[in-house]
């Protein structure tokens, strides 16, 4: 029997994760024309369109733009998928990284990106919040320039 830890010595690394998207083009344009990521494969497979996005210096993590459909669902699923993402309450989210979240900030505001959160010192480091046009939670952070420091729970629920 294999234990846990002989698994996890076997598995490497996260290569890619998915967020659903209602049209392909439309996530092209904001991810790759807003968010200045590039597109690392765009295949036609007949039954489906395999489009994966990443940041030049992080070939080797892709995010799979992936429109609710076969062969991952069947119609009927695929669709009260879509119906869920209509209302915001489906979808993954992501957190990236950046070096200056106020300029970061500033600079997707001028581009036409619409935030729900602007930027907010944190104990983690300094993040704000934005949905893509599909509905999905994005966040971006400046880490701290120091280690982080965990806030007891206390000390969150008194801030």
């Amino acid at each position: 029997m294999t234990t846990p830890y002989s698994v996890a010595a076997m598995l490497k690394r996260i290569s890619h994760t998915f967020i659903h998207v209602l049209d392909q083009d439309e996530a092209l344009d904001f991810y790759v024309g807003k968010l200045g990521m590039v597109v690392h494969t765009d295949a036609d497979l007949g039954v489906m369109r395999f489009l994966t996005v990443n940041f030049h210096d992080q070939p080797d993590v892709e995010l799979v733009l992936m429109v609710p459909g076969p062969p991952a669902y069947d119609d009927g699923t695929a669709a009260q998928i879509r119906e869920l993402m209509a209302k915001g309450a489906a979808g993954g989210g992501v957190i990236l990284v950046t070096d200056n979240c106020r300029e970061t900030y500033d600079s997707l505001r001028a581009a036409g990106v619409e935030f729900t959160q602007e930027p907010t010192d944190r104990f983690y480091g300094t993040d704000c919040a934005l949905r893509d046009p599909f509905g999905n939670p994005i966040r971006f952070t400046q880490p701290p320039d120091g280690p982080i420091v965990v806030p007891s729970a206390e000390e969150v629920a008194q801030s």
